[in-house]
């Protein structure tokens, strides 16, 4: 069975070193500030948001919440962040995703600052990623590679495949894997035979937003599996077909589970190592994102 990679421990030790730093520059007179901005009623990214400034507080970051409606538009949300950006105690902005329809994304990430940007989404710091001189780099992958640093898990001169190719997951962490020295393939959904190319991978990364598509097939014997889905279920055949027996007892009692892109009781049984979901990726997405607004500060002091 392969082991599963407590994401949560790790996470913790990360907020544990962003705090210590945040400490420093307290000490400094310098409080590193977090905004966060929200728009609309999305309930998953409430819960993103609350367990974001829950992590910001226990490492004295400042953080704030500016909330907007459904039917704001981008001049609005444009205007929220450039009055951020003139803020000197706000180091870092997230525009929380997705934005509500009708709101243009691209010209909105635009805006922010890019020494502000704790989410790596702004193009001057893709390029800087891209060049392999890091500002800020997406807070998902960042964990990643945490995660398989902080686990003794080699990259370098292995064979990696993401499965995925957003902005914000698949395409930053091939870099950051290329960047390792693994040898780095992107799937997606125009790939052929797909399977035949997912169990190449010594390191697989599963980031495409389908509940349990991963199976045993699609798996090399001994590969590390990393997942990144967060998928919300709520059909009782969905449920049975993917959770373990005490996973589909809670399921009775709340109607509802959260899932990952990998059907965990198959590939557990190939894998040698994967992320559980929850209490695998998650957590070390937001402690990054509290590492990169103590970054931000850093960075505001040295200007």
């Amino acid at each position: 069975m392969a082991t599963l990679i407590d994401g949560t421990a790790i996470a913790r030790t990360l907020r544990e070193e962003a705090a210590a730093e945040a400490g420093v520059l307290r000490a400094e007179g310098i409080v590193p500030g977090l905004a966060v901005i929200v728009a609309g009623d999305d309930p998953a990214s409430a819960v993103y948001v609350r367990n974001k400034t829950r992590a910001c507080s226990e490492a004295g970051v400042h953080h704030e919440t500016i909330t907007l409606s459904r039917d704001v538009t981008t001049a609005e949300v444009s205007a929220s962040v450039e009055a951020l950006n003139r803020r000197p105690d706000i180091h870092g902005i997230l525009v929380q995703l997705p934005l509500p329809r009708g709101v243009e994304t691209a010209a909105i990430l635009d805006r922010v600052s890019p020494l502000k940007d704790v989410d790596g989404f702004h193009a001057e710091n893709v390029g800087l990623l891209v060049q392999k001189r890091p500002r800020f780099v997406p807070c998902t992958p960042a964990g990643i590679m945490e995660m398989l640093k902080r686990s003794g898990i080699a990259v370098a001169g292995r064979r990696a495949v993401v499965l995925g190719r957003s902005d914000i997951v698949g395409k930053p962490m091939a870099l950051l894997l290329l960047h390792a020295d693994a040898t780095v393939t992107i799937c997606h959904s125009r790939t052929p035979d797909l399977a035949a190319v997912t169990r190449q991978a010594d390191i697989l990364v599963a980031a495409i937003g389908r509940p349990g598509f991963v199976r045993a097939e699609h798996v090399s014997p001994g590969a590390v599996v990393i997942d990144v889905g967060i998928n919300r279920i709520e059909s009782r055949e969905t449920a049975v077909e993917l959770l373990d027996a005490s996973r589909l007892r809670a399921f009775e009692a709340k109607g509802h589970a959260v899932v990952g892109d990998v059907h965990q009781p198959s590939v557990s049984g190939v894998a040698s190592a994967l992320t559980p979901v929850p209490g695998g990726v998650g957590p070390l997405t937001i402690a990054m994102l509290v590492r990169n607004t103590v970054l931000a500060a850093r960075l505001a002091r040295a200007c």
